[in-house]
């Protein structure tokens, strides 16, 4: 017997290349070529051009824009990060840790569309009867879901012509296979010829498919690049399998807003959304302790508020800079800005800074609130109570406003804080009721108004 014939196929960029490769020469990414069974000159070339259906060119002025209509999953949470709703036709695609809830979110916002619309729900990774047992235990009755437990792609394809389901999930992408392919399941070629195919499918039925992806050990969705880039919309689960908490954020999202989060609390009756995350990210001291203080930090259209702690010790010659869920170089600058303009030297301390509750904090509005937790924790001084600050700190050390301002103060105060040190751009026009307001341009004026407190 002939030997098939192998090619090396990139998982970050999809590039094919006939030997194996430490470095992939299309994207130059180090150890990402898998090997996989070569497929037929012109087979997958055919087939595609059999599915593609020709669309007249129109002047883009002509063509009729209008806002698409959504239908609610019945969890508000997931809804604000998907924008209002599912989409007709729109394909999503969540990917999490495994055991982080991704089938029991999907199961319950399937129950709930099922009263409205009709769902089907593919499970690749589960018997039928061990989803009919998730959903007792969730407490949800299933009367009208349907399920099907089947990992090839032709068959689904033949239920979701037959069912002509309105809403479909299946779980997982890495598990369906294609009989035109001979790689085996879960292989960069199978992935992205199933996530295409589905994609087409949906597009041409109007069926909204969600898509649960595998992730790998860095955290990333497992499969090609070129997958993120097929579907309409990401989302990312996040949180500690610990904790009872998680998030999902939305990185893509083609139908909505980007960067927004929805809060959840895992119960015994499954996913709850948190109407009122900040009081997950605070903490819960008795009196004010040195080292902590509170940020009003944006997620999407979101303020929330988040505790930032600071721990300064003394280090050995060797100090060290740990940050958790906030950035490190960017710590190891603010320290140096904190020493050249408010003289405040850590050079022979060790410094850890920790964002409260597993979040993550990307935007550099909280520099202002690192850098007085951690003068906090040098000093051994605590803030006020009721005290909170947010503000981007420049190398100049100049301190510069944040977006929506506004919008963080009223937040804090609706919250019942009553202290803030906001950069001066950001200082209200008018006054707020039951908040003093202290409005700064530089580092060392932010320092002098924290020690007079």
């Amino acid at each position: 017997m002939s030997r098939d014939k192998t090619s090396y196929v990139c998982s970050a960029c999809g590039g094919a290349s006939p030997k194996w490769l430490g470095k992939c020469p299309q994207c130059n990414e180090w150890n990402t070529l898998d090997e996989t069974v070569a497929e037929a000159s012109g087979t997958q070339r055919h087939r595609y051009q059999s599915l593609a259906k020709v669309q007249p060119v129109a002047t883009l002025s002509e063509v009729a824009a209008a806002d698409v209509e959504r239908t609610p999953t019945g969890q508000p949470e997931l809804d604000r990060v998907l924008g209002g709703g599912i989409v007709e036709g729109g394909v999503i695609l969540i990917g999490g840790d495994p055991g982080i809830g991704k089938s029991t979110l999907l199961l319950q916002a399937a129950e709930t569309l099922s009263g409205q619309v009709k769902v089907l729900y593919v499970t690749g990774e589960e018997s039928v009867a061990q989803v009919a047992l998730r959903a007792r235990r969730l407490g949800l009755s299933g009367a009208h879901l349907r399920v099907m437990a089947e990992i090839q792609l032709e068959k689904i394809q033949s239920a979701l012509a037959s069912e002509q389901p309105a809403f479909c999930v299946i779980d997982s992408i890495q598990t369906v296979y294609s009989d035109q392919l001979t790689s085996a399941p879960g292989s960069v070629a199978q992935v992205r010829e199933c996530a295409a195919q589905l994609t087409r499918t949906a597009k041409a039925s109007g069926c909204a498919i969600v898509l649960v992806g595998h992730v790998t050990k860095e955290g990333a969705l497992a499969g090609p690049r070129v997958l993120e880039h097929i579907v309409d919309t990401v989302l990312y689960f996040e949180g500690d399998t610990h904790s009872s908490f998680r998030l999902v954020r939305a990185i893509k999202n083609r139908f909505g807003a980007v960067n927004e989060i929805g809060v959840f609390a895992m119960t015994e009756k499954g996913l709850k959304g948190v109407s009122n995350p900040s009081a997950i990210f605070l903490s819960t001291h008795g009196a004010p302790v040195p080292g902590s203080c509170v940020l009003v930090t944006l997620e999407g259209t979101r303020p929330l508020l988040v505790e930032i702690q600071a721990l300064v010790d003394s280090g050995g010659p060797s100090p060290r800079r740990l940050s958790v869920g906030l950035d490190r170089d960017r710590l190891a600058m603010l320290l140096a800005v904190l020493h050249r303009h408010a003289g405040v030297s850590c050079s022979d301390q060790d410094v850890f800074v920790n964002a409260v509750g597993g979040v993550r904090i990307s935007e550099p509005a909280a520099d202002l609130a690192v850098l007085l937790a951690i003068q906090g924790s040098l000093r051994g001084k605590a803030l006020p109570s009721g005290f909170f600050a947010f503000g981007e700190v420049g190398l100049a050390g100049e301190v510069r406003p944040a977006p929506r301002g506004q919008e963080r103060l009223k937040e804090a105060a609706k919250l019942g804080f009553s202290v803030a040190l906001v950069p001066k751009a950001n200082a209200p026009k008018r006054p707020i009721e039951g908040l003093t307001v202290h409005a700064i341009e530089r580092i060392e004026q932010a320092i002098d108004v924290v020690r007079g407190l």
